[in-house]
């Protein structure tokens, strides 16, 4: 239902009305039964509490198919939706950000064999905008009223205009997923698609991130090794109380507080209480925490002190290169240029061609010899999918064995007396994409 005018339609009311949370075994299983005998993609979002609770589970999950119509689950009281899950195992999913949600999904039982991200189709099809409500409108015609994306979802029980709001969120996802598929192939790119929707259904659970404590906000302004150990040791109490309590870690203490403390290593409670960022009644009252974990790191020896940067398998940052690797320098402008003029050619963002980190790793420490194919089964081993290698071996291992940019052009000999410039600037070339 692809609108032609310029006016966007406001979508206010889902269309076949608001329905009632299913909180229930019974009316859980009938609606089970509904969406399995239903026919065609199914629609799926979630629904968490990011920056009021811990963790990152599903508060809402919403489900839309044809025949089924919406149904909206509370996975609070039915924490187990694996047999919902299995109902649907045969059945193409259709998210917006599938990667978003995949994580709180599988916790309840529900992890999709098929699906379709409509996220990414916008980014494949290179659309300026492709978050749900610019999609749907540019697509579709209709505006989507999101202003209860960042609410507490854990609320209960949920205000009936924040339901539906969740319940038009999957409204039109099939047929949003319907028009991007069809523009897609126009463009010859669902085979493309394909293969991306199939590589994220297909990855496996994301292992915890080591080393956590390092995203702490601020943390640049932190220089050597002992404030590390403050801001980790505060970090890693800050966490276990916020799992206890069920609170965002940035509700319990927030970033600029750890921060605060690394950078002042107070000696004492009393010191730390008369801090500007500790002086609330809920910093008081687990000061005895706080200033514990500055203490811990107070007394760990040299040997035990956190590495000033993280561990990291790959190449340095490219900015040292040019003096530690001059060659490996030059391959990776080169490459990066052609990339980003294949990116162009294609109307795709560069990051979706080729990621920056797989790049990087080629130029540093290109294969021997560094042929179409052995660049190719690089990139397939870090997990690049055929058509960005068909898309891009090529011209990356001509980029390596011609490093050096082309000698411009010798300018025509300049009469004995050239006219007076004119007004303006030269034509600006496009600027080089970053990798």
């Amino acid at each position: 239902m692809t609108l032609t005018d310029d006016a966007s339609t406001p979508l206010l009311e889902p269309r076949d009305g608001l329905p009632d949370v299913v909180t229930d075994d019974d009316t859980l299983k009938a609606t089970i039964a509904a969406f399995a005998a239903a026919d065609g993609p199914v629609a799926v979002d979630a629904e968490r509490a990011s920056g009021y609770r811990y963790g990152h589970r599903a508060y809402l999950i919403q489900l839309r198919r044809r025949g089924a119509g919406t149904a909206l689950i509370d996975p609070i009281p039915l924490p187990d939706l694996s047999a919902l899950g299995a109902a649907l195992a045969d059945t193409e999913w259709v998210l917006h950000a599938a990667s978003q949600d995949l994580a709180c999904l599988a916790e309840v039982g529900m992890k999709p064999v098929r699906l379709f991200d409509t996220e990414l189709a916008g980014r494949l099809l290179g659309l300026p905008r492709v978050g749900l409500g610019p999609l749907v409108d540019s697509v579709l015609g209709y505006a989507l009223e999101k202003g209860h994306s960042a609410a507490d979802w854990s609320t209960r029980p949920l205000p009936e205009d924040w339901l539906r709001y969740a319940a038009l969120d999957v409204e039109l996802l099939v047929e949003l997923r319907d028009a991007l598929e069809e523009r897609l192939r126009d463009a010859g790119k669902l085979g493309w698609a394909h293969e991306e929707f199939a590589a994220i259904a297909a990855a496996p659970q994301q292992e915890p991130r080591a080393d956590p404590w390092r995203r702490t906000s601020g943390m640049h302004r932190i220089r050597d090794r002992r404030r590390l150990a403050v801001v980790r040791q505060l970090w890693y109490a800050r966490d276990e109380l916020a799992r206890q309590r069920d609170l965002s870690p940035g509700r319990v203490l927030p970033d600029a507080a750890i921060v605060e403390a690394s950078l002042t290593m107070p000696t004492s409670a009393e010191a730390m209480s008369a801090m500007p960022v500790y002086r609330g009644r809920s910093q008081r009252r687990e000061l005895s925490r706080w200033f514990g974990a500055v203490a811990d790191a107070r007394a760990l020896p040299d040997k035990e002190l956190p590495p000033q940067t993280a561990p990291y398998d790959g190449p340095p940052p490219p900015r040292a290169w040019a003096t530690r690797q001059p060659d490996a320098a030059a391959r990776l402008t080169a490459a990066r240029a052609r990339v980003g003029e294949i990116a162009e050619a294609n109307e795709l963002p560069v990051e979706n061609l080729l990621t920056p980190d797989t790049l990087r790793r080629a130029a540093w420490q290109p294969p021997a010899p560094a042929t179409a194919e052995a660049i190719g089964e690089l990139f397939r081993s870090r997990g690049a999918r055929e058509w960005q290698i068909e898309l891009t071996a090529d011209a990356v291992a001509d980029a390596f064995a011609n490093p050096a940019p082309p000698e411009p052009a010798s300018p025509p000999e300049a009469p004995p007396e050239p006219p007076a410039p004119e007004a303006g600037s030269p034509e600006a070339g496009p600027p080089e994409p970053a990798a």
